[in-house]
């Protein structure tokens, strides 16, 4: 080895590998720092007055242009970095200088330019974002004419595969990933079963439709306005509900609303003046007019219908305006907290009844997703609302009773049966 080959010209060549070394490593760094930051955290850090936590929110909210723009640096700096190696080490261990270059780059690269800032990026994501962001954005702002040119050939490239790309398709993923995260923390025993189904019923109100809570019309209980003014008050005082739709003629004909203490306050007022009175009551003189909504309705809708109208109570119809069922504002929120119960309600024990060799007694008309909450279990509620719909749905048919079915890591055996609906069901886990 010739020692005059160590001359200046080798100490700058070496300091400029050893800057690049440290610029890939700045790079490397933020990318996983800003990709991997939480950007509730970083909001939050913002609103305390965090300028870097700001500008990390900015930059983030392109990641395409971001991540292009920190991987076109990067990969210049090693780019640049190896061959000035080459170079530098083909002088002075001649053709071998290209193998030496190689093993050392790699090395040198993996370690202190890949591992060790991304190791530490990951460590402190929030603290690392804010503190790259400013230099970042200067980064992107220098190469986004470059990354603009890339991303299109690269969107062109794969619209010829049919490959569509989109900017905005990380939004969608939203609940995805937040369910994710309670799933995890469930699973860990961060985060109670109770506190995941709140914040996963509360996201899924957008999802849901009212048709899929709503009590249906084969269940309510209604007033026939042409009854007696006695039978009707009979009617509501036996009743375990405050509100009842009242019709004339035929069930469908919904013509009013009647408010147990409505109705209550009209009669004490009219056997005050005068007893005789009560035959003539109308019980219209009291209804409210009914409340229609349609079926496909969002639940998260519906409760801010609710609310602005200052309403709790919602007759559903479909699209011909037949009566479909029945929603009440307690339907909406008992898909956030769970089954609100009083002295009134069907305790939902009484839906599920475990036996001895393991399987449940379900009544059908309980919903799926009461039933997957009450055992953390995945069966799809997607084509059926209720049990017993599910096993419709999967037998393409009307079980007779005894019928047994496996489908979805379960056996459903039809226990009883009401005319064509299935009333009770022992299911049994396979797995």
């Amino acid at each position: 080895m010739d020692l005059t080959l160590f001359d200046a010209a080798f100490w700058i060549t070496s300091g400029a590998i050893l800057i690049l070394l440290i610029l890939s490593g700045f790079f490397s760094g933020s990318e996983t720092a800003l990709t991997a930051a939480s950007r509730g955290k970083l909001r939050a850090a913002a609103d305390r007055g965090s300028k870097g936590a700001k500008q990390a929110l900015d930059i983030t909210d392109d990641n395409e242009r971001l991540i292009g723009s920190v991987l076109l640096g990067n990969n210049v700096v090693n780019i640049l970095a190896t061959s000035l190696a080459t170079a530098l080490l083909t002088k002075v261990f001649g053709q071998n200088g290209v193998a030496a270059a190689t093993l050392i780059m790699t090395l040198l690269v993996l370690i202190f330019a890949e591992v060790l800032p991304k190791t530490f990026a990951i460590t402190n994501p929030e603290l690392v974002a804010s503190a790259v962001a400013r230099p970042i954005a200067f980064v992107v702002m220098i190469f986004s004419p470059i990354v603009a040119g890339v991303r299109l050939l690269v969107r062109g490239i794969l619209r010829i595969f049919g490959v569509r790309t989109d900017p905005d398709s990380h939004i969608l993923a939203v609940r995805e990933e937040i369910a994710g995260a309670l799933q995890l923390g469930h699973s860990e025993g961060v985060v109670e079963k109770e506190d995941r189904d709140r914040i996963l019923g509360a996201l899924d109100l957008n999802e849901r439709m009212v048709e899929e809570v709503m009590l249906h019309r084969s269940n309510i209980e209604m007033v026939d306005a042409a009854q007696p003014p006695e039978e009707i008050l009979a009617q509501i005082l036996e009743s375990q509900h405050t509100r009842l739709p009242v019709f004339r003629d035929d069930p469908e004909n919904i013509v009013g609303v009647i408010h147990a203490k409505d109705l209550l306050r009209a009669i004490h007022k009219l056997l005050t003046s005068d007893r005789k009175a009560l035959a003539k009551f109308d019980v219209m003189t009291v209804a409210m007019d009914p409340y229609f909504v349609p079926e496909t309705t969002t639940l998260d809708d519906q409760m801010r219908e609710f609310l602005r109208r200052s309403a709790h109570f919602a007759l559903v119809v479909d699209e011909y305006g037949a009566l479909q069922g029945l929603l009440t504002l307690e339907d909406i929120l008992e898909e956030i907290v769970g089954e609100i119960s009083d002295e009134f309600d069907e305790d939902e024990g009484d839906q599920i009844e475990a036996t001895e060799d393991g399987a449940y007694l379900i009544d059908g008309g309980m919903t799926i997703r009461d039933l997957n909450r009450a055992h953390d279990w995945a069966l799809p509620d997607d084509e059926a609302n209720t049990i017993a719909g599910l096993v419709i749905h999967e037998a393409q048919m009307i079980p007779v009773q005894g019928q047994v079915f496996s489908f979805h890591g379960f056996r459903f055996e039809v226990l009883e049966k009401e005319e064509n609906r299935i009333a009770m069901l022992k299911v049994h886990p396979l797995i």
